[in-house]
């Protein structure tokens, strides 16, 4: 009965009231994914070259962390401005064009979520086309794309919930879902050692946990908290103890003093000159070649500019979103073993992370539930009443 009704609805109920996804051309520059990433969103989609594929398609899809991953890699540290010239491909790992899944509207909602358990991070949906802002070139195309991601499908079930009983009340730790945190860093040892961590929890859609020297959890670093910062992470990231980085992501509205005169001091020691430059203002004024990001169904001349677009500067975001919800990012989202599966559901969505940490008594950090593993239950639940 469950499946029947839930089989009656398509992915296009999913993307009601979805933006269209915003993109940029191959020949984009990583300092236009900055621009663009910084303007709001959390990710921007990249087209393949038309030369390869008559019809271009998304080839990847970028956000901040992979910004701030690249500018703090070791050949770019010296000079960060540099490596913002690079193509926007730089910011694209291997093997990326094959998380992202192409799913059509009329596709039932379960048969998409075979699609995310399978191994795809994200759905690119097409959409009606929306009528362009003025002033705006008319795109040829039809349609839009929009994105779906896990939290998506998770917030469908909950609406449904009572189609998934008795799962949802029952303990996390009897569904298998608790895996180990794999991606942790001592809160003494240099933030800039998580970059490789901060890389596979972006494709994981995890974070890195920050403990304390006894194993227990104290913050962390969420690729979620820094999609609201902007160029000058980077530059945190490059010379602060991860424990420091927390705090700092905390305060982007207004940094402490002393914490600034460390970062540079400690980037001058390292002889960093060049990333002093991202705590400067206007550091894309002389990078940036595009002003914009196209709509998404720009496919043939992906990214174009126009006279409505605000000029490009660079204002700084108001705050991490964690401070923002009245809760520090020191203050990690965290359940026990013993939460409901309804309970972490909840707690994950109403503060827009796609997962929860899980803790014990002590704050000891036992693993971390992810909305992927969550899902998982759910299609295993399906395919036993069928």
């Amino acid at each position: 009965m469950a499946v029947s009704l839930l089989n009656s609805y398509n992915v296009s109920d999913l993307c009601i009231g979805k933006p269209a996804l915003r993109s940029l051309p191959p020949a984009a520059t990583v300092a236009d994914a900055l621009s663009v990433l910084k303007r709001g969103g959390a990710a921007v989609a990249v087209w393949g070259p038309p030369e390869t594929n008559p019809n271009p398609t998304i080839v990847g899809r970028v956000c901040m962390v992979d910004v701030l991953c690249y500018l703090c890699a070791e050949e770019n540290l010296s000079s960060p401005s540099s490596a913002l010239s690079a193509p926007v491909s730089a910011l694209l790992s291997e093997g990326s064009a094959t998380l992202l899944q192409r799913v059509e509207p009329k596709t039932s909602v379960l048969d998409a979520l075979d699609k995310l358990v399978e191994g795809a991070q994200y759905l690119v949906v097409p959409i009606r086309n929306r009528s362009s802002p003025l002033g705006r070139k008319k795109h040829s195309s039809s349609f839009d794309f929009c994105w779906l991601t896990p939290e998506d499908f998770v917030r469908f079930f909950l609406n449904n919930i009572a189609l998934l009983s008795p799962t949802p009340t029952l303990p996390i730790s009897s569904l298998g879902i608790i895996r180990p945190a794999e991606y942790t860093i001592n809160h003494r040892a240099p933030a800039i050692s998580a970059v490789p961590l901060l890389r596979a929890a972006v494709t994981a859609q995890s974070s890195v946990a920050v403990l304390s020297d006894d194993g227990h959890l104290v913050g962390e670093i969420s690729p979620y908290t820094l999609s609201l910062s902007d160029e000058s992470a980077a530059a945190a990231i490059a010379a602060l103890p991860a424990g420091d980085l927390i705090s700092f992501l905390d305060c982007l509205t207004s940094p402490p003093i002393s914490t600034l005169h460390a970062i540079k001091s400690q980037l001058k020691s390292q002889n960093l000159l060049g990333m002093l430059e991202l705590l400067e203002p206007d550091v894309l004024s002389s990078n940036s070649s595009t002003g914009s990001a196209s709509s998404s169904g720009s496919e043939s001349s992906g990214c174009e500019s126009s006279d409505d677009e605000p000029t490009i500067r660079r204002v700084r975001r108001s705050g991490s979103y964690t401070a923002r919800m009245g809760r520090k990012a020191e203050e990690a989202i965290v359940c026990h073993e013993w939460s409901s599966l309804v309970a972490v559901l909840v707690q994950a969505l109403a503060h827009r992370v796609g997962y929860v940490w899980v803790v014990d008594e002590e704050f000891g950090l036992v693993g971390i539930v992810r909305f992927l593993d969550i899902l998982t239950v759910f299609r295993e639940q399906f395919r036993e009443s069928i």
